[in-house]
């Protein structure tokens, strides 16, 4: 399973090897940067999959940076938990209005940090929060790496593993070939839209024993989605 990638921004040394121990000890990948401007271009270099970002930084506020993130296209829908001292309920309602998904004021326990973290990614992006995920007759397990189908284990490559458990993370909703290779193998990597096909049929051919390859369904002119729908 790819581990989701955090990207933690805090200037304060302690703080960020605490945090990124602790990310690290959950099995996410970690980066970090200790400035706005250090954020901002490992941002462009590669999306994470959740920000952890301090609102009092050396170059600019994190707000600043986290209003920057929700204008842009790219970046709109990153989770981002602000992690502060700036703890009253005036700060909280700034942190949240600006575009936070949970507001975490210091000092914190790692538990506390990493249940929060599960609860955003529960809400936000379902296919990296560790726990299982049900749609009709399928079920993906992404700690044990499995996936059944009314009880019956199905065999899968890494690649389709991780398509299908992003696809069953937003059943019936279609995605285009461009937004299943930004969300699947991340947008700071260059693969043809036509490997995407690939990886459908091989995931259809997977199903096929257990009689679920009709849950992946081509929508013409736009892409792919998971459902029990009736195709178009």
């Amino acid at each position: 399973m790819t581990a989701a990638s955090i990207l933690i921004i805090e200037d304060e040394p302690a703080i960020q090897e605490l945090v990124a121990y602790t990310c690290t000890t959950q099995g996410y990948t970690v980066r970090r940067a200790d400035s706005v401007g250090a954020g901002r271009d490992a941002i462009d270099r590669e999306l994470p999959d959740m920000v952890l970002l301090d609102w009092m930084l050396p170059d600019k506020s994190g707000i600043e940076l986290l209003k920057d993130l929700r204008a842009h296209e790219r970046t709109k829908v990153v989770p981002v938990i602000m992690l502060t001292a700036k703890g009253n309920e005036a700060d909280k309602v700034v942190g949240l209005d600006s575009g936070a998904d949970d507001y975490v004021v210091k000092p914190f326990s790692p538990r506390e940090l990493i249940a929060r973290m599960r609860a955003v990614f529960r809400r936000r992006s379902p296919e990296h929060s560790g726990e299982a995920l049900e749609y009709g007759p399928l079920t993906v397990d992404p700690t044990r790496h499995e996936i059944l189908a009314d009880g019956t284990a199905i065999k899968m490559g890494l690649a389709e593993f991780k398509l299908l458990k992003f696809l069953i993370s937003h059943p019936d909703r279609v995605f285009s070939r461009t937004q299943l290779l930004d969300s699947v193998w991340g947008d700071h990597v260059f693969i043809e839209e036509r490997t995407v096909d690939v990886h459908v049929l091989r995931m259809r051919k997977a199903l096929v024993p257990v009689n679920a390859a009709h849950l992946i369904q081509t929508v013409r002119g736009l892409g792919y989605r998971l459902s029990t729908r009736p195709e178009n």
